[in-house]
């Protein structure tokens, strides 16, 4: 089948109008493509990794050391999702306003974030698997915008409590 623009487009899941590279406290989920458990198991209440997972969490902790602009919080790796809490803290001029000369540092949003932590991992894990080309990611990512400090604390627990409560998860495939 041929592109037709009339049937074929992506709609957006982003708050319209939002600037993703404004400072700001974000809850993301991302899922593995079609939920596939690739990254581990739930034993005990606690998620143990395989060798994929632990390349997710070594590339999600060493973001900020990449990514300067970025703060984590709290995350959790599930067998087939990654749950984290992200702070992006851009730098600005002494007008007030983002630096516009930004010499080999590229976008500093929320999608330039996951679009890059996604590709290294997808790659290291290809690599591994002897798969180049094949997806680890569902295409987008879901967000959330925390507005205040009673819904970080929620999402918090939520995220502590993630692989107690694996079997209600709506990510959950047995």
């Amino acid at each position: 089948m041929t592109y037709n623009p009339e049937m074929h487009h992506r709609r957006s899941i982003r708050l319209k109008g939002y600037d993703y590279s404004q400072n700001g406290a974000y809850f993301m989920t991302v899922c593995t493509h079609n939920r596939e458990c690739l990254f581990g198991d739930i034993v005990d209440g606690g998620m143990v990794f395989n060798e994929y997972g632990q390349i997710v969490q070594d590339e999600w902790i060493k973001s900020p050391g990449i990514r300067r602009e970025i703060e984590l919080d709290e995350f959790i790796i599930m067998p087939n999702h990654l749950h984290g809490i992200i702070f992006i803290e851009n730098p600005v001029g002494a007008n007030g306003r983002s630096p516009l000369h930004r010499t080999n540092m590229g976008s500093k949003t929320l999608s330039s974030f996951m679009a890059g932590f996604k590709s290294t991992v997808t790659k290291q894990i290809n690599q591994i698997r002897n798969m180049p080309g094949t997806s680890v990611w569902q295409r987008n990512y879901w967000e959330h915008i925390i507005r205040d400090e009673q819904s970080l604390n929620n999402i918090k627990n939520y995220i502590i409590n993630n692989p107690a409560n694996w079997v209600k998860d709506e990510n959950y495939i047995s």
